[in-house]
């Protein structure tokens, strides 16, 4: 899926060192870095994503002490507005009522009839004395209120009350995404990170209009979800992590209280349970499901493609079918992914005779099978499957046509090359964190690719989107996280986002430079890319 075997030196060395030394690039010789105080002003459209429309023009609109937030009785618009009122509060210092008579100033409208606006869609407008924020629904709501984030100065993302005046530039913004998978993928089995670092995570990609989040909860290294049918995949299966740690585990409880934290920022969690490879903390769990039926020792190291589950064995299937059962059960979103990746181990016969028995039972659960491209080669991807690329720019022709045979026969395509899209590469080589097996990734060459043609064969209207997984071989902390997902996280979302006219780099990494004093406010310490002119200072 996804990596390649690197010296367990690496390992070491990632893990010595905070992230703070991580990567740190010095300024591009003889680019121009951008000015270190912010405009007043913000220009309308400034922002990332680009929006599809702008028409800039007139005053600003002024947030106040006296601005109140107008929201409809309907309870997902209410909902948006409260969260729009709490982020403001702390920076600005002001109450912000959210109210639903004419009296509000900043006001969030539900339009049915906006049907151009499609599901996520916006339409923001800003003039003296009213800001109106109008959607179809809540999830375009929450969109737009982003965008009013960025439109404000950097410093409304500070907890405590900064004295500087709130202006957002005049004119309207009409902006629809250009994809409706927008994906960011954290990997908790190679290392797991707490319900509230997840937490945090997703509200990084919300503010980029992120609106899926692609949790890896399971691999060889541990088992991070408990199964109540099975209750020694976390008893023995989530004792450790890569490089000997505690592991860990969530509870139920602990599980959904994480989709309802993304659903109310209107992000769907997709969990992935890997199989039939990828399996060694379950067959230490449980050892019947080997073909030899031995003991397994939990394994701490990130080598790939020795574990499989037996697809001879009828306990195989009995095992898939709880815990696809219990996961069903806990995701109200559409799609439960299976993996299916580096099954080395797993000759192409019993490959195949696994996923014809594993992904009907998908079905059965009231869900759709997700997997990685793999799928599309070696058995038949079931109706209404998303396919998940990973391969290379070099990977070959006959790979990338099973994927492109599975979209003709009616697959939809999430992109995610690892070339390009996986923030766990190097951004530049001799940097501590991160691994380098598709090569390295700077910022611009993950900004500068195309999902809608980069895969040959695929047409545009089988690309559901993009994705950008962030797996974590190297990555024991948050900080670690930030600093592999930033800046090129914003970027990726950009490309799920834009219209491919309102992307240019030139452009991008001016906007990209501009989002420096945000990271600052948000606490997040980014690699500094010597292909962007950071503000001097940051």
């Amino acid at each position: 899926m996804r990596r390649r075997l690197i010296a367990p030196a690496v390992l070491l060395l990632a893990a010595a060192l905070g992230c703070t030394e991580a990567g740190t690039a010095a300024p591009a010789p003889g680019s121009a870095a951008v000015p270190a105080a912010e405009p007043e002003v913000r220009p309308l459209g400034r922002i990332i994503p680009a929006p599809a429309s702008v028409e800039p023009g007139g005053a600003p609109y002024v947030l106040t002490a006296a601005t109140r937030i107008g929201a409809p009785a309907h309870p997902g618009a209410r909902a948006v507005a409260e969260q729009l009122a709490a982020a403001l509060r702390p920076a600005t210092g002001f109450r912000l009522p959210v109210v639903t008579d004419g009296s509000a100033d900043l006001r969030l409208r539900l339009d049915p009839a906006a049907g151009p606006l499609g599901e996520e869609g916006y339409e923001l407008r800003s003039a003296p004395g009213r800001l109106t924020l109008t959607a179809r629904t809540p999830a375009g709501l929450f969109r737009g209120v982003q965008t009013v984030r960025q439109q404000l100065p950097a410093a409304v993302e500070r907890d405590t009350v900064q004295h500087r005046a709130w202006r957002i530039a005049g004119g309207t913004v009409t902006d629809v995404p250009r994809f409706p998978y927008r994906g960011a993928m954290l990997d908790v089995a190679r290392h797991f990170f707490t319900p509230g670092e997840v937490k945090a995570y997703i509200d990084r990609i919300a503010l980029y209009k992120y609106n899926v989040l692609h949790l890896h909860l399971t691999d060889d290294q541990g088992w991070r979800i408990a199964i109540g049918s099975r209750p020694a995949l976390t008893a023995a299966g989530a004792a450790t992590e890569v490089g000997g740690g505690p592991g860990g585990f969530y509870t139920q409880d602990e599980y959904r209280a994480i989709v309802r934290y993304a659903a109310a920022r209107h992000i769907e969690v997709i969990p992935e349970i890997d199989m039939p490879g990828h399996t060694h903390a379950a067959l230490v769990a449980y050892p019947e499901l080997t073909c030899d039926g031995k003991p397994r020792q939990p394994y701490t190291g990130i080598e790939v493609g020795f574990s499989t589950l037996c697809a001879r064995k009828e306990e195989v299937y009995a095992f898939a079918d709880d815990v696809l059962r219990e996961i069903a059960a806990l995701t109200p979103g559409r799609y439960v992914h299976i993996g299916g990746d580096e099954a080395t181990s797993t000759s192409p016969a019993d490959y195949r005779a696994f996923m014809d028995r594993v992904q009907p039972l998908v079905a059965r659960h009231g869900k759709k099978v997700m997997a990685w491209h793999q799928l599309a080669g070696g058995a038949t991807p079931a109706p209404g499957a998303l396919i998940q690329y990973w391969g290379l720019d070099r990977t070959a022709a006959e790979e990338k046509e099973t994927v492109a045979a599975a979209a003709r026969a009616g697959a939809g395509v999430v992109l995610s090359p690892a070339d390009r899209a996986y923030l766990d590469m190097k951004e530049e080589a001799g940097t501590p964190l991160g691994l380098t097996w598709a090569g390295t990734v700077s910022v611009r060459r993950a900004y500068e690719w195309d999902p809608g043609t980069h895969l040959p064969g695929v047409p545009e209207a089988a690309v559901r989107g993009v994705e950008a997984p962030l797996w974590t071989e190297t990555l024991a902390t948050p900080a670690h996280l930030d600093r592999m997902a930033f800046p090129r996280l914003p970027g990726l979302a950009e490309l799920g986002w834009s219209p491919t006219e309102a992307r240019n780099w030139d452009a991008y990494r001016l906007r990209l430079a501009e989002q420096a004093p945000r990271f600052e406010a948000l606490g997040i310490d980014w690699y500094r890319s010597p292909d962007v002119p950071w503000p001097a200072g940051s």
